[in-house]
């Protein structure tokens, strides 16, 4: 039997993606929603020339009163949640998904919002149904990455990664998510103890085999949090940039700006900076890149570290972050059942799944290597 999967925003930058992939999945029927008319037919008409698994449409807003309602009528299984940002989200579309019996996953990336969402895990369990939080490369693929190799480690000290995405603009909801906390503290770890940081400061160039040197700055990300617990690492440490120098300088700038009181609210510099770096798309490589350092000490009782890098080519990336959710649904399909609750989403895929569901191995690659040393 087939199963219903509803994208919620699948016009968007990742919804495009994730509907494009479930609409040639087997064993998937889907349903589309979004709550710009124009813009939901013109991509329901995109799905159906050829014909796929694409089923029905829904025009409305997920987080006004009433979408437990709609997804009943719309007798679907599954909501995938894609309508950032999610920084200043409440938990609707989730409680909406218990009321109606639905299982749940998102592509949040806001720390706060992934790691609180066992705040619903009584009621979902109660509800027998799965809430997936952080379906997405943080911290669904760097978990799987980490977790692929965690039997090599006696113990994990550190773990450092980071993305640094091509010159191609996201979404302006991700660009008013994840500079909402320009300028912010945020808490990381160093040496067992919390460690504050500024929100795209800290400006370092980092060379990444295959794009060269790169600026990163600290970001906020849900594995802070969970990679103490996870992997009992005592020094986290998390950075991101853009392809293009000038913008992580234009993001520098605005959180120095936001730290010295110069400007109270980033979300309309978000805008603008959206605006003008996709001016500025044509001047990028294309490549982009995570990247995950953990060092602990290895099954030999000697210092061991892991370098890994998923790269992706041709303006590929944001097929990275989408595909945590394809690769979700097609374990779905093939008869998969998360256990009830709610909670981040980690454990529940392995980087072999995730890699397969983006299928496209000449221009999104995986690469690790280890060194071994005394200890």
């Amino acid at each position: 039997m087939a199963v219903s999967i509803l994208v919620i925003g699948a016009y968007g930058n990742f919804g495009r993606i994730i509907s494009r992939h479930l609409n040639e999945m087997p064993g998937v029927e889907l349903v589309i929603a979004g709550r710009d008319e124009q813009k939901l037919t013109r991509r329901f008409t995109e799905l159906t020339a050829p014909p796929g698994a694409l089923r029905d449409r829904w025009c409305g807003d997920a987080l006004a009163p009433g979408f437990a309602d709609a997804l009943k009528r719309l007798d679907v299984q599954w909501v995938i949640h894609t309508g950032g940002p999610f920084q200043s989200q409440p938990y609707v579309v989730a409680e909406a998904c218990i009321a109606a019996g639905v299982n749940y996953c998102d592509l949040s990336d806001c720390r706060a919002f992934v790691n609180n969402i066992g705040r619903l895990d009584e009621q979902a369990r109660q509800a027998g149904v799965t809430l997936l939080s952080g379906c997405s490369s943080v911290p669904g693929l760097s978990s799987a990455i980490i977790d692929e190799h965690r039997h090599r480690f006696q113990r994990i000290d550190s773990i450092e990664h980071g993305i640094s995405s091509s010159a191609k603009m996201p979404g302006l909801s991700t660009v008013e998510g994840v500079l909402a906390y320009a300028g912010k503290p945020i808490s990381q770890l160093r040496n067992s103890h919390r460690h504050e940081v500024t929100g795209w400061l800290g400006l370092t160039l980092r060379r990444l085999p295959g794009l060269g040197w790169r600026l990163l700055a600290n970001v906020d990300v849900p594995d802070m949090d969970i990679f103490a617990t996870r992997y009992g690492a005592r020094t986290l440490a998390f950075k991101a940039g853009s392809g293009l120098k000038f913008g992580g300088l234009a993001n520098a700038l605005l959180a120095q700006a936001v730290k010295r009181g110069l400007v109270c609210k980033p979300l309309p510099w978000a805008r603008r900076l959206h605006r003008w770096g996709s001016h500025f798309e044509r001047w990028g490589d294309g490549k982009s890149a995570m990247y995950i350092d953990v060092r602990g000490i290895g099954e030999s009782g000697q210092s061991l570290s892991l370098y890994a890098q998923v790269t992706a080519y041709a303006d590929k990336g944001p097929e990275i972050p989408s595909c945590a959710a394809v690769a979700l649904m097609a374990r779905v399909a093939s008869g998969y059942k998360p256990a009830p609750g709610a909670r981040p989403c980690v454990g529940e895929l392995s980087v072999a799944q995730y890699m397969a569901a983006i299928g496209e191995p000449q221009r999104v690659r995986y690469s690790v290597r280890f060194h071994e040393g005394q200890a």
